[in-house]
């Protein structure tokens, strides 16, 4: 019995990172990072992160029903010392810190306060090309 509650506690105080986490794990190329385009779920948040300096830099990317790609970190200028990020559901990312809910058309249009900050981004031929450097700017929320 001591074993199970030992057990219980480990996985509930360290977030399920027991059982892995939902970050896909990503290495750059030339100081970019290339994401296909058609690895972006529509309606559905892919989480991310990238080894920068020994933090994993996290964010995450989506397609609106409009067709348009969003992407933000995993973090927001309030809640960030919380490293808690985000989860989803159904059409609203939630922070896991404070409880607010951001639609999933706002994400990447509004900056501050409890939204995902924003990630800048280009489309390049069928990839979504991030730049290690735009990473880096959010090193601190990691």
């Amino acid at each position: 019995m001591r074993n199970i509650l030992i057990f219980l506690i480990l996985t509930l105080t360290s977030g399920f990172t027991f059982f892995g986490d939902n970050y896909k794990k990503l290495h750059d190329n030339n100081g970019f990072i290339m994401i296909p385009t058609r690895d972006i779920k529509n309606e559905k948040a892919t989480f991310y992160s990238y080894d920068y300096k020994g933090k994993n830099i996290k964010f995450f990317l989506l397609k609106t029903n409009d067709g348009k790609i969003r992407a933000a970190f995993d973090a927001c200028d309030v809640c960030y010392p919380a490293r808690k990020g985000y989860s989803q559901t159904n059409y609203f990312m939630i922070c896991n810190n404070c409880g607010q809910k951001f639609h999933i058309t706002r994400i990447g249009e509004f900056r501050g306060g409890c939204n995902p900050s924003p990630l800048k981004f280009h489309i390049e031929k069928d990839y979504v090309k991030i730049s290690v450097s735009e990473l880096a700017s959010h090193y601190n929320y990691f």
